[in-house]
């Protein structure tokens, strides 16, 4: 199982890329490499000029892989969104209970993130901490409706879709999957940030985790749907 669990690829759209980091040394260097300065630095302060220096390599080696790191971001964020998707999916397939399929879903979704030892090269502890710092950055653009024409967001909008297809087997009738789904997964992050910087203002703290508040949240929403 661990081997089986060590070859697995996430797929990222190609077009985000101009080569593919995971095809070479190089380009899984400046994958691991970039994590770790972007959650030291901020996404603003990151260069390839720094990043280059950091690992080594000329500059403009890293612009073989990456157009720019607006590109860099966009490629981080749908790795992470297509491991949290590996995770949500292993950790569902056998159950057949539709509540307890989803109860799972988001657990795997929202809880503390742990590092993955399937993947040498991302630090998925710290690539967390960058989507709930960064990820918003890499769609409030006047790029956004372009990029995702292109098929830029395609795994953050596929898992969404699997959440919500979850929660419509818990309650077909409910008028909002989509909806729900989508807040779930950016809610998680949102209430992350809260913890860590506005702990007055959510109820998450050491003691309550966002996974039991959104797992009450969409029970309760779900319970109460089916009452009405």
């Amino acid at each position: 199982m661990e081997r089986l669990m060590k070859s697995i690829r996430i797929g990222i759209n190609d077009k985000i890329f101009l080569k593919d980091p995971d095809s070479s040394d190089l380009g899984k260097r400046i994958v691991k490499q970039s994590i770790l300065m972007i959650d030291e630095m901020g996404f603003e302060s990151f260069t390839f000029r720094k990043l280059g220096a950091q690992i080594g390599s000329n500059e403009s080696s890293i612009y073989r892989y990456f157009e720019n790191k607006h590109k860099l971001l966009l490629y981080l964020a749908s790795w992470y969104w297509g491991w949290l998707e590996y995770k949500m999916v292993f950790a569902t397939n056998a159950i057949p209970d539709p509540n307890e399929k989803l109860q799972t879903a988001i657990n795997v979704l929202t809880q503390t993130v742990k590092e993955d030892d399937s993947f040498s090269h991302v630090n998925e502890v710290l690539l967390n901490k960058i989507v709930i710092n960064e990820y918003s950055k890499s769609y409030l653009t006047k790029e956004v409706d372009q990029e995702n024409k292109e098929g830029y967001f395609e795994i953050y909008k596929r898992l969404v879709n699997r959440l919500g297809e979850m929660i419509v087997a818990v309650n077909k009738d409910y008028p909002y999957p989509a909806s729900l789904a989508s807040s779930v997964l950016e809610g998680a992050l949102h209430q992350y940030f809260l913890t860590e910087h506005f702990p007055k203002l959510t109820d998450c703290n050491e003691s309550v985790s966002p996974t039991q508040f959104f797992t009450d949240l969409v029970l309760r929403t779900l319970t109460y749907n089916n009452d009405g």
